[in-house]
């Protein structure tokens, strides 16, 4: 048996922008990431919009194809020849419940097909009784099956999404901001039914997500990504209590609190500067454009991960 359920080492993605009439030049989307996820737990992976989360996601599931680096799934390297057989063991939940599924099937078909590709059943009668079991796992009603998504609210759609994603028996879940395009009080119950099916499941997650609030709920342990590169990763709580990582800090000033003593008396920490371009990078540390604690050196390399007590890592020099 593997150590880890997934295990991702030194990943990277790059893809080539056209620059000028014949040349081109490498978008670095992803550079240089490795994590770990073992069974049934949750990693949540935060930053802000354009800092390669979902390239991640989709990287490990060769949606897009790695540019660099390894992706092992119970030990076993994901490869071209291997990923069809793979898919049953991991599954996506996209962003947009809107775009990701196709208006001209019912939600019967959309569930069902997973199950078609994959010929998991042995007649009509075995893939409709699947299909209203996963339809139940999530909250949808039995009658719901011959309706079409343009019928069904933004939570519903994700509902079926999510469905789909399960109809194989997936072991391992990217989750792509599935709560980031509905309405608030529908987050609360996407986010409850993952944690419901994660204990029912076992299934893992690696979630995506902009709200660290969320993520704290629902993760074991957090990644903080900037520019592409992975900056801080600790237990959840830890991470939240004690941010080490100068833009570590600034995210959680951010985060909202509801109580108004406590608020005020809270110190935000307002970056300087704007987001480099991921074609136009800034030599050494991609943050010391914006880092308050910039010295010469972290112009001069980028800084590894290294363990800061208890396997909180963090990438700086400085802190």
């Amino acid at each position: 048996m593997a150590e880890h359920l997934l295990e991702v080492e030194h990943l990277k993605q790059y893809f080539p922008v056209r620059e000028g009439l014949f040349g081109s030049k490498p978008l670095k989307a992803v550079d240089d990431v490795s994590f770990t996820i073992d069974q049934g737990e949750t990693l949540g992976l935060v930053g802000e919009s354009g800092c390669g989360k979902t390239t991640v996601g989709r990287s490990i599931l060769r949606l897009y194809v790695p540019t660099e680096g390894t992706v092992r799934f119970e030990g076993e390297e994901i490869t071209a020849k291997n990923i069809h057989n793979l898919r049953k063991k991991m599954q996506m939940v996209f962003q947009d419940p809107y775009s990701s599924l196709n208006p001209r099937m019912t939600v019967e078909d959309i569930i069902g097909e997973p199950l078609d590709v994959h010929k998991m059943y042995s007649g009509k009668k075995e893939r409709r009784e699947k299909i209203l079991y996963l339809m139940d796992l999530v909250g949808l009603n039995a009658e719901h099956a011959t309706r079409y998504a343009h019928e069904f609210s933004g939570g519903q759609r994700q509902r079926i999404g999510i469905a789909r994603a399960l109809a194989v028996d997936p072991k391992f879940i990217v989750c792509d901001e599935p709560v980031s395009a509905l309405d608030v009080s529908i987050q609360a119950q996407v986010i409850n039914m993952f944690e419901d099916l994660q204990e029912k499941l076992g299934v893992a997650y690696l979630f995506i997500a902009h709200d660290l609030l969320v993520v704290r709920h629902i993760s074991k342990n957090i990644a903080v990504m900037y520019l592409g590169h992975m900056v801080e990763t600790a237990e959840a709580n830890e991470l939240m209590d004690h941010p080490i990582h100068p833009y570590t800090e600034s995210l959680l000033s951010a985060v909202p609190i509801p109580d108004p003593k406590i608020a005020r008396q809270k110190h935000r920490i307002m970056l300087e500067g704007d987001v480099p371009s991921p074609l136009h990078m800034p030599s050494g540390c991609p943050f010391r454009t914006r880092c308050r604690y910039a010295t010469e050196k972290c112009a001069q390399a980028v800084p590894e991960l290294t363990d800061r007590g208890g396997g909180h890592m963090v990438a700086c020099w400085n802190k």
